[in-house]
């Protein structure tokens, strides 16, 4: 069985392209990923990075301009949406809620044009939302709306959940009691799409994630796959007797205001040899602190390396 059969989301090679001729733009530029059943895959990249653009190709809003995009197996989003939309969930951005209905009576009416919906109570209660059952959409929190933005994604059982920034405007109570919803629909067996500006998001929820900046996958794997290949720290401050030259490290040192720096991509073998260096020269080695690089550096590494290229390319003309 290849990959794209095996898999609940299959992309490869998609493009998607805004108007035509001179003016066309291409949002979305050769992206390719698989993810397989009952995994939770993150789509990370900065503002205009192509994900909502992804997104919605794969809800089938939209055909892709070029490439080809298959859910279960073979189903095409957009010819085979009457078969592929029973069995998806989908949470936009922002939802079209009417502001003078209550959470259940919306509740309510969304499940009564869903296939196999799970009972009313059950979604709002799902969604941590029963204590504002009887509370109009108008009056809720920004928080509280995308909790109901949730709950009727999840209404239809859906074995494939997309999910476009699911915490935007929470608070921190209300983000991780979400994750542990989210936790519990991927243990139920539910394939999970998100959408996140917050890193420690990705990094709590995802078994593989991939990062977009300007239209294309920069860089994917696990955070840890991802992390590794951005180097790793060794901070502490020197007596002044010694310089980063004496320093028996494979990495680059940079001195700032007394306290050496260094950069690595071999954290364990030189944080050995610096501890086993100090301990031979009794030298204390003040707050010392050895750090691998966080999925942060590697986002913030990723736009800079483009920046960069784009300069020199700029430069080279």
């Amino acid at each position: 069985m290849s990959e794209k059969e095996k898999s609940h989301v299959h992309v490869d090679d998609v493009w998607r392209r805004y108007g035509r001729g001179k003016s066309a733009f291409d949002a979305v530029r050769g992206v390719s990923f698989s993810i397989q059943p009952g995994h939770l895959f993150a789509l990370l990249g900065t503002n205009g990075a192509g994900k909502t653009s992804t997104v919605e190709l794969l809800e089938g809003l939209a055909a892709p301009h070029r490439g080809s995009i298959r859910l279960f197996g073979g189903l095409d989003p957009v010819a085979d949406r009457a078969r592929i939309r029973p069995r998806t969930g989908v949470m936009l951005q922002e939802g079209g809620f009417i502001g003078h209905l209550t959470v259940g009576e919306s509740v309510e009416m969304w499940a009564a044009l869903t296939s196999r919906s799970r009972p009313v109570a059950e979604a709002v209660q799902l969604a941590g939302l029963s204590h504002r059952t009887e509370v109009m959409v108008q009056n809720l929190s920004g928080g509280e709306r995308r909790r109901l933005d949730l709950a009727i994604a999840t209404l239809s059982h859906p074995e494939v959940l997309f999910l476009d920034e699911p915490t935007a405007g929470m608070d921190a109570e209300g983000r991780h009691a979400t994750w542990r919803l989210i936790r519990r629909l991927q243990e139920g067996g539910t394939t999970i799409l998100l959408t996140t500006h917050y890193l420690e998001e990705a990094e709590e929820l995802a078994d593989r994630l991939a990062i977009m900046h300007r239209g294309r996958i920069a860089a994917s794997g696990t955070v840890s796959e991802i992390v590794a290949a951005h180097p790793s720290t060794l901070a502490f401050g020197l007596p002044e007797k010694w310089t980063a030259a004496d320093l028996p490290v494979s990495g680059t040192t940079q001195v700032s205001r007394g306290r050496v720096t260094v950069t690595t991509d071999n954290l364990q073998k030189d944080a050995a040899r610096l501890l086993g260096w100090a301990e031979d020269h009794r030298v204390t080695l003040d707050r010392f602190t050895a750090r691998p690089a966080s999925l942060e550096e590697a986002f913030i590494g990723i736009a800079h390396q483009d920046e960069d290229a784009r300069h020199r390319h700029e430069g080279a003309k």
